[in-house]
């Protein structure tokens, strides 16, 4: 398979070398430093079990590296308006486009009765993303394992390596199972979801708690669930995420003891608002939290917690120059 990644940092790195490593044709959408160094050194991707390096295409311009059969999408929230600008020269008719994104994506509601045409204007205020990023093209991924970028050009796999994928509205066709066939043989642990919806607020649960939570904290989630007062404010905020899902159409079923649970057997990991936080990055505040106020708004939803955690976090950010 022929795959861009747009966005090779920790999760998009990882994609990236281990699809490079598995004998497909892999370029990459990269900038600055990063784009320097695998340019010069290639990508290394490390692990428990030792190092790899791969040769790979990459460039911060989509129109040098051509059209593509698939490309991944792995950026915060706050650059996708950036890819809606210029993916277009790496989309063929048949192309398809993977979102391996926290937070709530533009396409959320495009396939769901109860929320089919509504356009989250705190995702994508003008459409742009809509029109870039067709919901036709779509394939929903939900990441579940741990990395990092301890320096340019280099992927650090901490833990884990399940993702599950899906179309929106739950109607996989063969991309689905041509992109989970590629993902299995690079060593992924792939799960076609017949509700990709609900896996994304799983998912949410534990972003829009554990996320800004470590932000101001700095604490790893072990800490976090270990202090009976910040683990009892992360469960009141799972609860409301949990009531704005259902009001929404998409209900998560679980408790928030059991996701925490999920988080609890990663250990003492930083989150990736801890890590770009400590390494100076914008956070991603808006794609986490703003989107699912914004549903909260407009299902009459009351979300006091989560409210108060936007507010504490965006005002933390905001003293360090990290949130525009």
């Amino acid at each position: 398979m022929k795959v861009c990644v747009f966005g090779a940092g920790a999760v998009g790195g990882l994609v990236a070398a281990r699809l490079a490593r598995a004998g497909h044709d892999v370029a990459a959408v990269a900038r600055g430093a990063h784009l320097a160094a695998i340019r010069a050194r290639g990508l290394r991707l490390r692990s428990a079990e030792g190092e790899t390096r791969v040769a790979l295409r990459a460039s911060d311009d989509p129109a040098e590296l051509g059209l593509q059969d698939c490309v991944v999408v792995a950026v915060k929230a706050h650059s996708l308006r950036e890819v809606a600008a210029c993916i277009g020269p790496l989309l063929a008719p048949h192309t398809s486009i993977v979102t391996a994104m926290n937070g709530v994506p533009w396409w959320f509601f495009d396939r769901l009765p109860a929320g089919r045409g509504m356009r989250l204007e705190s995702l994508d205020p003008d459409g742009s993303l809509a029109r870039a990023m067709p919901t036709e093209r779509i394939v929903g991924c939900v990441v579940h394992l741990s990395a990092s970028t301890p320096e340019p050009g280099v992927i650090q796999h901490n833990m884990g390596a399940r993702l599950i994928l899906g179309e929106p509205g739950g109607n996989n066709t063969d991309r689905t199972a041509r992109i989970a066939e590629a993902l299995r043989s690079a060593g992924f642990e792939v799960v076609a979801s017949p509700f990709i919806e609900k896996d994304f607020w799983v998912k949410l649960l534990g972003n829009v708690s554990f996320n800004p939570v470590s932000a101001l904290t700095l604490a790893t989630a072990d800490r976090l669930i270990a202090d009976p007062q910040v683990k009892a404010y992360m469960v009141a905020i799972m609860r409301e995420v949990l009531a704005i899902g259902r009001a929404a159409g998409v209900d998560a079923d679980i408790d928030p003891e059991a996701r925490i649970d999920m988080a609890r057997h990663l250990g003492a990991f930083k989150t990736s608002m801890l890590q770009d936080l400590e390494a100076g990055k914008p956070l991603e505040i808006d794609g986490l939290l703003a989107g699912t106020l914004e549903i909260a708004r407009r299902t009459g939803v009351p979300a006091p917690f989560t409210e108060s955690l936007l507010g504490l976090v965006r005002l933390r950010a905001q003293s360090t120059g990290q949130y525009a």
